[in-house]
């Protein structure tokens, strides 16, 4: 079957929310850029829940979690019937956070949208079938059972505690046709949550799902630092998304913690083995993606001190700024995000914030304690061929002592013309060369 390259728009968003769980009254609209909308969403989000022994040790708490799905869902789909879908409580489950935790299972079954048509099977080979149905990858049929079977059966929890939909649960009765938007995956660890969605139109193309944790924290292994990867195919083409929360710390030296954070997640991350891909095999390591995209706060910093810092920062010197930034001095010297990728940065520091403040912290005496050297520790880097950075910005809110950053894609994606006649094409428009102008400070 013939194929060809098509574009796809994708909005990236990382988010270091400081521990707080969002209110009634945030609106997200503009942090999504609802004006100007994506065929696809991937939003990350560090420290959702404070990262406090409870959390980390014992049971980590989904109801933020639930909150920002509601609230995603709210602007997204913003043409639906707001009284049914987002009820009081901010949360999908309704009435019943206020008895018990909520499951992100239980979550994304109540954030269904239609995909129109089953998804199309991966027509693995006999050769390479599992004993198990497990051991196939979420949406792809095991030779042996039929479509009807497959898609009534599957489960969507993927043995490792990840939360996936099937085409089959993409489904709701609530104004089914004026949902814009279908919730793909959404997966925490600790602080670190992860949620992708996708117009509903091409639900029914994204196959092989497959999503890995790392470790990165306490004893070098627990949650409260690491990462959540997901690891999916667009049509023929496949998509790895990184959201990490690295190593803190503004001592020298501590960008070599990062760093490592960095090496071992790309060492350790093994997405499942599963069938292949009647394209090719289906990676299981992230770089093996024909598109990377690696987003969240990775804490690097800037070496100066903070007297320094401050007067450039007064001068909107973001050149000479950046000229100190660790991550571009560890990714110049090849110990880091070697052939990585990373748009031109022409705005202001992101942390560290007062809260509800546009000032930084350390700026007042009540918050001299809580001083900080202003950094870029939210950051968006691509690997792979195929993509065009559009955009990439911050988002001015006083949430938490972060501000988020935001980026735009255009990204090529192999399609089969079948693919294209069944209304998988991305939205028409012009694009038109965007403008980067410097943030200046109030």
């Amino acid at each position: 079957m013939s194929s060809k390259t098509q574009s796809f728009r994708v909005f990236v968003a990382t988010w270091n929310v400081g521990g707080k769980s969002p209110h009634s009254g945030l609106n997200l609209d503009g942090f999504l850029q609802i004006n100007n909308p994506s065929d696809i969403y991937v939003l990350g989000f560090q420290e959702i829940v404070p990262l406090n022994a409870g959390n980390v040790l014992v049971v980590e708490d989904n109801e933020p979690a639930a909150r920002w799905l509601a609230l995603i869902d709210q602007s997204l789909n913003k043409s639906c019937s707001m009284a049914s879908r987002a009820p009081k409580s901010l949360s999908p489950l309704g009435s019943s956070l206020l008895f018990q935790k909520p499951s992100l299972k239980r979550i994304c079954k109540n954030l269904r949208t239609e995909s129109g048509r089953r998804m199309k099977t991966c027509n693995c080979s006999h050769a390479l079938e599992r004993k198990y149905s497990k051991d196939f990858c979420l949406w792809c049929q095991p030779n042996n059972t039929s479509e009807d079977e497959f898609s009534l059966e599957i489960e969507e929890d993927d043995g490792l505690g990840n939360y996936v939909l099937s085409s089959s649960e993409i489904s709701t009765p609530i104004t089914v046709n004026q949902m814009k938007y279908s919730l793909v995956v959404g997966k925490q660890m600790v602080g670190i949550f992860v949620t992708i969605w996708v117009r509903k139109e091409l639900a029914q193309y994204v196959s092989h799902l497959r999503i890995s944790c790392i470790g990165r924290g306490i004893m070098g292994c627990l949650g409260n630092k690491g990462c959540i990867s997901v690891s999916m195919y667009l049509h023929q083409t496949s998509f790895c998304f990184v959201c990490s929360h690295l190593a803190s710390g503004e001592k020298e030296g501590d960008e070599l913690r990062r760093n490592s954070d960095v090496i071992e997640i790309l060492k350790n991350t093994q997405f499942q083995r599963i069938c292949r891909s009647p394209y090719s095999r289906v990676p299981e390591k992230i770089i093996e993606h024909d598109r990377v995209i690696w987003l969240g706060d990775l804490n690097y910093r800037i070496s100066l001190g903070y007297s320094e810092t401050r007067k450039l920062l007064e001068r909107c010197d973001w050149r000479a700024l950046f000229d100190n930034d660790q991550l571009k001095i560890e990714r110049e010297a090849g110990r880091v995000f070697r052939d990585w990728k990373e748009g031109k940065i022409y705005f202001a520091p992101t942390y560290k914030y007062s809260y509800n403040s546009d000032n930084y912290a350390g700026e007042t005496t009540e918050t001299k304690n809580k001083r900080r050297t202003p950094a870029w520790c939210d950051r968006i880097l691509w690997r792979g061929s195929g993509i065009q950075q559009l955009s990439y910005v911050r988002w001015e809110s006083q949430f938490s002592d972060h501000r988020p950053v935001l980026a735009t894609f255009m990204v090529d994606v192999h399609v089969t013309e079948e693919g294209s006649k069944k209304g998988s094409s991305s939205f028409r428009m012009k694009i038109e060369s965007e403008e980067h102008i410097p943030l200046t400070r109030k």
